[in-house]
């Protein structure tokens, strides 16, 4: 295939393929400037309650342009962008309470202000809770890219459709999987590198639930893997670190994954090692 006829393949490739996408850089330009709107206040500057409005005016301006592009229905995008600024204030009022989850349980934290402009496990938060309530609506495609931007950003991957109650805490964050039917419970605390995956990756498994439940008030340590559509989580449980779980525990269970480390003297004599060369 020369120059000329790759060329207009791929145009009419593409075409095809991205006709229902809307534009990435737009997409993450617009869930960091709501971000930045709700929880980063001195970021736009606002003199009056009536510039505050303005900016407002103009999210939703731009949400129901990226809406649009997935849609192509003029008359939905609108119904989808009213509902979705219809329920930002109580979903601003779930996040505050994330945020004050964040600092009564982290030693490190020293204000609410802190952990709305530094803590990365709040900004996935953030973005997962507001990508949720759209993929609720029936978008699709938009929530995805907002979560993944926030993956690029924080290293926590949570998928839009999964379920996560109130008062959620991600500590550090970095490496975090929770797949898409993951469904997690209130006052639930999970560590760096905790994956809720899939036993079963087959395609034909895609509408059937394949992650875990994670019930209320659990604490899941860094490293954890938990895997399974049929693996519960009993409430009140404790999962420690580097724990390999495929199957369900009961209530108020602690496991824990119990390894050796051996410590030897740092100028052992000669005659205790076996050299093979």
């Amino acid at each position: 295939m020369n120059q000329e006829a790759f060329i207009n393949s791929l145009f009419n490739q593409n075409s095809k393929n991205f006709s229902l996408f809307p534009d990435k850089e737009s997409a993450e330009n617009f869930i960091d400037s709501l971000f930045n709107f709700l929880f980063l206040p001195k970021t736009v500057k606002h003199k009056q309650v009536a510039d505050l409005t303005k900016e407002y005016e103009s999210l939703k301006s731009h949400l129901s342009t990226l809406v649009y592009d997935v849609l192509l229905d003029s008359e939905k995008t609108q119904t989808v962008t009213a509902n979705f600024f219809q329920i930002i204030p109580a979903l601003y009022q779930e996040l505050i309470k994330d945020a004050n989850t964040i600092l009564q349980f982290d030693p490190a934290a020293v204000s609410v202000e802190e952990v709305l402009v530094a803590y990365p496990g709040f900004y996935a938060t953030a973005i997962y809770r507001l990508s949720h309530q759209l993929h609720k609506l029936g978008v699709t495609i938009l929530p995805r890219i907002f979560t993944e931007y926030a993956h690029s950003k924080t290293g926590i991957d949570i998928h839009p459709c999964a379920e996560i109650g109130s008062s959620f805490f991600i500590d550090h964050g970095t490496g975090i999987v929770i797949g898409e039917t993951s469904t997690i419970g209130n006052n639930v605390k999970i560590y760096q590198g905790v994956t809720l995956g899939a036993l079963n990756v087959s395609k034909d498994k895609a509408s059937t639930k394949r992650h875990p439940t994670i019930e209320d008030n659990v604490i899941i340590y860094s490293g954890a893997t938990i895997l399974g559509g049929s693996t519960i989580i009993g409430h009140d449980s404790v999962i420690g670190g580097n724990v390999w779980l495929t199957y369900s525990v009961l209530p108020n269970s602690i496991v824990y994954h119990k390894s050796e480390v051996a410590v030897k003297d740092k100028f052992p004599e000669i005659e205790s090692f076996n050299f093979v060369i």
